[in-house]
Order: structure tokens, then sequence, then C-alpha cells
């Protein structure tokens, strides 16, 4: 045994040791080129190309170069990222892509991807890269159009342009001719125009990403004839038209990203034959009429803000992997929750302004959502004691309804609520039971609440800053609201806050100087309150200070000095504060 494997280890060390004898110098060809490329290049902070010298064969001694055994470069791979075991190199290249490229008639892969600051066109020469593979461009700065050459590209299967600024159309030409392409990455681009039915021919595509561009026109009934495609991401452009039914063939499709587009019509029952799709995103287009029948079995579901409308097909209930479905912003006209919905695993439930009415569906007390919107719909009475047992809630928007109570006491129970956003109702009674609800140390501490326009009363807590659900508040928001009493001192040691909302409430006293120990505050609203004395300093010289009010109070003094741009608006109506952007004090 020990012999075998002593000969096999000889045998591999000749074999290598002949192929380094055999393997031949960079061919000249291939050497200007990489050295013009290396010309063009303006800027190189972390030397990617420094090994890349005139003296030294670019075969054996330059770094992302390979070469086959007759000396050809095969390989550039020069990223701006790279990442190792216990690495990451972030990094850029500034300049241009020289036309000499194209003379590495062997190569079979270039990399020059995320170097950030590539800029001028992809050089047409490169379409006789005729051995290219894999070609990755993207996240750089390129502009002008895909190169109609490109067409010559037999071999490549991978070619990635995204998130440059290219422009013009995708070539008909191009889509028609790279039979071998499986995946193309043109995301994040300026590109115009139609999708190519030529598409259709691209039967080896497992992944196509055109999202982010300005695409228009409609989605080519060639599409279904991508029978390989497991990822589809044409959102955020213009497209238009109705789905085809077509797309119902894409039997491997996984992933399906159409949302951010002008979709009309219904959607096509045909897209219950996307068997293996994991996750579709339909969301903000003109899509109409009713919800299919049947969505295959997808365990996220988003067709939020279009103009669905009827009842949620009861066939739902079958879709016993799905643990998101955002219907919001649809005329659904649902006026209550389907009650099979019970019957869901639900982690996210989003039915914002459907049109539901009444009461909250009892059912929800034994769910365990972690997400619900239920804002914007005609929700009325109390707020059910219940609430309590939806232990899992971490998000919680009943906004823009008619609720019209106290907060129960149970509401403590929700230990692991961070957003919550029950503004534009009628809740009334004190806050604490709000803020000192419960928590499971990290989570459950606030990030975010929004209680405007309620009817809320009684002091905000002393002790807010010390309540340890507060701990990591960022936005809090409490307008329009009979709210009377003083703002806490204790605020300022919400060292997260960075949103404070307090206008027109009847909160009266003076503005602590403490809250400028909110070091993050970039919005301060306390106008239309009862406020009086100066405007500490501290508070005005916050430093990322953007958004400052304190109109229609009772202020007064001078303003201090202060580096942020306050308009005059911030500090009218507040008859004895004076100096900039007010009149100076000595005009009183």
């Amino acid at each position: 045994m020990k012999i075998s494997i002593y000969n096999k280890t000889l045998v591999l060390f000749l074999s290598l040791l002949v192929s380094l004898l055999v393997s031949k110098a960079c061919h000249l060809v291939d050497r200007q080129a990489l050295l013009h490329f290396k010309h063009n290049i303006v800027s190189d902070p972390s030397k990617l190309l420094h090994s890349w010298s005139i003296s030294s064969d670019c075969c054996s001694a330059w770094e992302g170069v390979v070469c086959e055994s007759s000396g050809r470069v095969v390989n550039v791979s020069r990223p701006g990222l790279v990442s190792g075991n216990d690495f990451l190199v972030d990094t850029y290249m500034s300049g241009t892509l020289s036309p000499y490229l194209g003379n590495l008639s062997f190569l079979q892969l270039l990399d020059l991807s995320n170097l950030k600051d590539l800029k001028g066109p992809i050089p047409q020469e490169f379409g006789k890269l005729s051995h290219l593979t894999h070609l990755f461009l993207d996240s750089n700065m390129l502009i002008g159009s895909i190169p109609t050459p490109f067409r010559y590209l037999f071999r490549l299967e991978k070619l990635y342009l995204g998130n440059n600024y290219i422009s013009g159309v995708v070539p008909s030409s191009v889509f028609g001719s790279l039979s071998s392409l499986s995946e193309l990455g043109l995301s994040g681009n300026r590109l115009s125009g139609q999708i190519p039915t030529s598409i259709g021919k691209l039967v080896l595509l497992t992944k196509l990403d055109l999202h982010a561009n300005n695409i228009s026109g409609s989605i080519p009934i060639s599409i279904g004839k991508l029978k390989s495609l497991t990822y589809l991401d044409l959102s955020e452009n213009r497209i238009s038209g109705r789905l085809p039914r077509s797309i119902g063939a894409l039997s491997q499709l996984v992933l399906l990203y159409l949302n951010h587009n002008q979709l009309t019509g219904s959607i096509p029952s045909s897209i219950s034959g996307l068997n293996s799709l994991r996750f579709c995103q339909l969301s903000q287009n003109k899509l109409a009429g009713a919800l299919p029948a049947s969505l295959g079995q997808l365990p996220k579901i988003d067709l939020s803000r279009n103009r669905l409308i009827g009842q949620i097909p009861p066939q739902l209930a079958k879709l016993h992997s799905l643990d998101t479905l955002d219907l919001s912003f649809n005329p659904l006209g649902l006026v209550s929750v389907p009650s099979f919905f019970a019957r869901l695993k639900l982690f996210r439930l989003l039915l914002a302004k459907t049109g539901i009415e009444g009461l909250l569906p009892n059912w929800l007390s034994s769910s365990s959502i972690s997400i619900l919107d239920l804002s914007s719909n005609a929700l009325t009475g109390k707020l059910p004691h219940w609430i309590g047992n939806m232990t899992s809630l971490s998000f919680l928007n009943l906004s823009n309804n008619g609720f019209h109570s106290s907060i129960p006491a149970e509401f403590r129970n929700l230990a692991l609520l961070m957003d919550l956003d029950l503004h534009s109702n009628k809740f009334s009674g004190h806050l604490s039971s709000i803020f000192s609800k419960q928590s499971q140390n990290p989570l459950g501490q606030f990030n975010s609440i929004d209680l405007s326009n309620n009817m809320f009363t009684g002091p905000i807590d002393e002790d807010i800053g010390e309540i340890p659900t507060m701990a990591s508040i960022k936005s809090l928001v409490l307008s329009n609201n009979p709210l009377r009493g003083s703002i806490p001192k204790s605020m300022g040691k919400l060292s997260d806050l960075q949103v404070l909302k307090l206008a027109h409430n009847r909160l009266s006293g003076r503005i602590q100087s403490e809250l400028g120990d909110a070091r993050k505050l970039t919005t301060l609203s306390l106008s239309s309150n009862n406020l009086s004395g100066n405007i500490p300093k501290e508070v005005l010289n916050l430093k990322d200070l953007k958004e400052f009010d304190v109109s229609r109070n009772h202020l007064s003094g001078k303003i201090a000095p202060h580096k942020a741009i306050i308009p005059v608006s911030g500090f009218i109506d507040n008859p004895g504060l004076c100096g900039a952007p007010l009149p100076p004090c000595n005009h009183f």
C-alpha cells in the first residue's frame, strides 16, 4: 500500500515537472495586450496590477493571470472584491478598458467586476474573444451600449454587466446568438427599449436579471421557452401589458420578481404551473381582476399595490408552506379577514387598505404571526384583551382605523414587539402600558412607535429614558394628542433616538437642555404646544439635526448661534423669541 502511494506521488511530481518544462513563456501578443490595459489604469491603490512587470513573465509571475501550456492567456481575474477564509479585500481601480484586451484570442474568463471606477465604453474589440465563457464587468462606471459584436461570443456562458451606466437597447442579435448563455445579469443600468423576442433562443438560461433599468414594452411570449430558468428578475422597469400565459411553462422557476412595473390585466391561471416557485413578487403594478384559485406551492406571496378585486380564494388554505402574504393596497373589498387564515402558519400578514371592517378576528389570538399590518381599513371597537396572547408579534400596524379604547394591560405581554404604529385612531388613556411592556433583551426593545392623531392623555413617563424597552428606540411620534405635562429630562438618555415628534399636544414647561444628550436626533418637532423659556443651545447645536420646529409656543430669549439650516417657519409665533433667522433682538 505504501509503495503504491509512493509511486502515485512520484508520477504526479514528474508530470508537473514535465508540464513546467514544456510550458512556454507568455505569448507576445497577450503580454502587450495586458500591459496596454495596465497603461490605461490611472489609479490602483491596492496594487492589483503591481506584479504585472515588463521584466517578468505574465504566465508565471503576474497575479490574476492564468495561461495554458502554449503560453496563451486563458484567465484574467482582477476583481475589486475578493474574499477568503480569513480575509476580505474591497478595493477599486480607475481607468478605462483597453481595446487591446480583444487580442487575447484564447481568453476564457475575464473578471474585472467591482472595481467601481472603470469608465468609458466596453470596447467593440471584445467581440473577437471567441473562446470567452465568462465575462464579469459588473459594478463599475461603464457607459455606452452593449457592443453588437458580442453576438460572436458563441461560447459565452455567464455575462454580467450590471450596476454600470450602460444605455441603449439590448441588441436582438446578441440575444439570438448567445446560445450557450446560462446566466445574464444586466441590472442597474440605463437600458431601454423592449425585451427582444429572440430571448427565447437562450434555452440554457438559468438566471435572467434585468431589474432597475428603463425597459418598456411587454414581456415576450417567447420567454416561456426558457425551460431551465430558475431566477427571473424584471423588476423596477416600465414593462407594461399582460403577463403572458407562457410564463406558466417555466416549471423550474424558483424566484420571480416583476414588481415596480406597469403590468395590467389579470394574473393568468397558468401561473399554477410554476411548481418550483418559492417567491413571487408582483407588487406595485396595475394588475386587476380576481386572485387566481391556484398559486402553486408558494411560501411567499406579494401582490401589494395593484388593482385586484374580489374575495381571497379558499384554495389558498392549501398552501401549507405559506408564511408571507401581502395583499395590501388592493381594492379587494374583503369586509372581513377570511376565517380559513387560521389554518395557515403565517409569519407575515399584510392586508392594509383591503376593505376590512368591524372587529379584529378572534382567531388572531392563537396565531403565531410576527408581522401584522391591517392599517387603513375600517376596523372598529376596542383593542381586545387577547392581543396579549399574540406573543410572537414583532411588528404591529393598526393605524388609520376606528379603534376607540385605552391600551389593555395585557399589551405588556408583547415581549418581542419592536415596531408599533397605532396612529390615526381614537385610542385614549395613558402611555405607560406601551412604554413599559416586557422585553426579551435585546429582542423586544422598541425601534419605532407612532401614536400620533389619537386621544392619549396624561404626562409622558418621567423615566421614559430609563425604561428598558425604550433603550434602542429610533423614532418616537406622539403628535396630535391631548398630552399634558412637560418633556421629561430623561428623554435625553434615549441615545439612539433620531426622530422625535411631539407637535400639537398640550405640553408645557421648558425644553430641557438634557434633550441635547440625544446626539443622534435628526428630526425634532415640538410645534403648537405651550412650551416656555429659551431654546437650549445644546439642542440647537445637535450635530445631525436636519429638521427642527418649535413654532407656535411661548418661547422667549435669543436664539443661540447654530449650524443647522432652520427656516423662519421653525421659530415663528413665539412672541418673545428673537435672533437669526428671526429679526435681531434689539428690534423688540
